[in-house]
């Protein structure tokens, strides 16, 4: 599986650079969602610009993994960058109730600051 990550304070942005989201690559995103969070990293965005094509709608289930390990450390999962190609197998897949979908790394980037701004203001009440 080729990705890239990009690490900063708050969040990590995993770029899949893929051009199909199949059951091969499924297991190795798990993979680096199941590190990312063992690091302590609460907010992450995967960016999926890069993919083109996805046969399988249970593919996707790897999302919700990520989904899931970000929620367990009070963060966010945020998938970014999803192409026209993705949305049709995204929206049978019901995945869309449970995870944050936006248009772009930086959307998602604002979200997850949002987020945690939002946060912080309920703490102090």
């Amino acid at each position: 599986m080729k990705f890239s990550v990009d690490k900063q304070e708050k969040y990590v942005v995993l770029e899949l650079q893929e051009e199909r989201f199949t059951n091969e690559v499924a297991p190795g995103l798990k993979s680096e969602l199941y590190m990312l969070n063992a690091e302590g990293f609460k907010h992450i965005v995967l960016n999926l610009a890069s993919v083109a094509e996805c046969k399988d709608a249970q593919d996707l289930s790897s999302l919700l993994v990520g989904d899931r390990l970000c929620k367990s450390l009070g963060g966010l999962f945020v998938v970014a960058g999803v192409t026209s190609e993705l949305e049709s197998i995204i929206a049978l897949s019901n995945i869309f109730n449970s995870i944050v979908f936006v248009n772009n790394v930086e959307e998602a980037v604002d979200f997850i600051f949002m987020d945690d701004l939002e946060n912080e203001l309920k703490s102090e009440n």
